[in-house]
């Protein structure tokens, strides 16, 4: 043994893994480091993303766009984001992951401050699209960052307060921009935000050690296509990518549109109200870790159809005129989206075995696109029909993916031969 591998590390580094070179151990300064710099990766990333969605109603005003357009602002991004979450992980093959991430975040806080400085419409809608091509640098290698550098047992925990921070950015990228947005205006709603996603580049840049266990790989680009084929001749898998567009496109209409109804007479609620919605994400938080324990005891596909059946429930009371039943309607629609996405993205990843990362990078790709694609045809049916327009189209999506639970149930068996060779 050499001198370099007897000597003892010195654990109050940040960039310390754990004794001799390996992997991050719970409970060390490098594990509290890490982790907190990817909460905040992932605050952040979901924070710039969202920020606009309480916004909506005031694009419209103050550009004169009609409902459609304003969320222009919103589906472009997760649209981009979509699409080249599938390239970004193949650049942090071969360049690295820490490296990635830090520049992704920086890129996307920059231009997230442009946003909130700009006058014209369409610079707007340009500089929102760059930035969910920028901003894919996060969600698609901060996992994988951390199963290469998590000690096993220390994965789980880490994992969890990354996948929290995404989910208590995206709440808190709302709150945020909509409360200071009805003081002093929506590009210091933005330009908030903006400014601690800045901040959190900077720690995120500090704090987060190097890859230790990176290696590079080349030629990923060239072997996609046949992957992808063997993952779409599994008969479960593409109906849950129809899952996650489903579930997404219903949740992210929803949340789009109400704004602009409640802010709108006989209503008349304030921007710091409507922003305040958004707190109910705090029962996601439950939701998709107790529907995940259901689904291990009573089946996936029932309990995804169980989520689909609250879900429609809550569009019914989101249908109705008073304020308490649109309350307990958003808080259902709310519940049984986290749960229904909970229950699809871990039944990918146990379907997909040896191809669970291009597997959940599709999977990813089918929950954006539906939140930019169904996000803009809400828009339409709100301008035509108003808010039961909206609640309309929802339900039909909300229909589909019921269907679409039956067929998963009554069809889909173990892995298929296709998925089994590729292993």
């Amino acid at each position: 043994m050499n001198g370099d591998t007897a000597a003892v590390p010195d654990r109050s580094s940040p960039a310390t893994a754990a004794a001799a070179g390996g992997q991050i151990q719970q409970g060390t300064p490098a594990f509290r480091r890490t982790a907190a710099a990817l909460f905040l990766a992932g605050f952040s990333t979901f924070g710039l993303l969202y920020t606009v969605q309480p916004l909506l109603p005031e694009f419209s005003r103050h550009f004169g766009v009609s409902a459609a357009n304003s969320a222009l602002t919103l589906s472009l991004s997760t649209g981009l984001l979509a699409v080249s979450m599938l390239i970004a992980g193949l650049i942090s093959d071969r360049i690295g992951r820490r490296s990635v991430m830090v520049a992704a975040l920086l890129a996307s806080s920059v231009l997230s401050v442009a946003t909130a400085m700009v006058d014209d419409w369409t610079t707007l809608l340009v500089l929102r699209t760059l930035l969910g091509i920028a901003l894919s640098g996060v969600p698609a290698v901060g996992m994988t960052y951390l199963a290469e550098e998590m000690d096993s047992r220390a994965l789980g925990l880490a994992m969890g307060l990354y996948i929290g921070g995404n989910a208590i950015g995206g709440m808190s990228g709302r709150l945020i921009a909509g409360i200071v947005a009805d003081h002093w205006g929506w590009r210091w709603g933005i330009g908030v935000v903006s400014l601690i996603a800045l901040l959190s580049t900077v720690l995120l840049w500090i704090q987060l050690p190097p890859s230790r266990h990176f290696q590079s790989r080349r030629g990923g680009l060239r072997e996609l296509p046949s992957r992808w084929r063997s993952l779409f001749g599994d008969p479960g898998l593409p109906w849950l990518f129809a899952t996650a567009f489903v579930l997404m496109g219903v949740f992210v209409t929803l949340y789009n549109y109400l704004g602009f109804h409640l802010l709108a007479p006989p209503y008349g609620l304030s921007q710091t109200v409507v922003g305040l919605i958004f707190s109910v994400y705090l029962v996601g938080t439950f939701s998709s870790a107790w529907m995940g324990q259901q689904a291990n005891r009573h089946g996936r596909s029932r309990v995804l159809a169980i989520c689909y059946g609250l879900i429609a429930l809550g569009i019914v009371l989101l249908a109705m005129p008073w304020l308490g039943c649109m309350a307990a309607g958003i808080a259902l629609v709310t519940f049984g989206f986290f749960g229904g996405h909970s229950v699809a993205s871990s039944w990918v990843g146990s379907r997909a075995g040896a191809m669970r990362a291009e597997a959940s990078a599709l999977y990813l790709f089918a929950y954006y696109l539906g939140s930019s694609v169904a996000g803009v045809l809400g828009g339409v049916f709100y301008t035509r029909w108003d808010w039961l327009g909206v609640c309309g189209f929802v339900g039909v999506l909300t229909l589909a993916g019921g269907v679409i639970a039956w067929r998963l149930g009554q069809r889909v068996q173990p892995a298929s031969a296709a998925l089994a060779l590729s292993r």
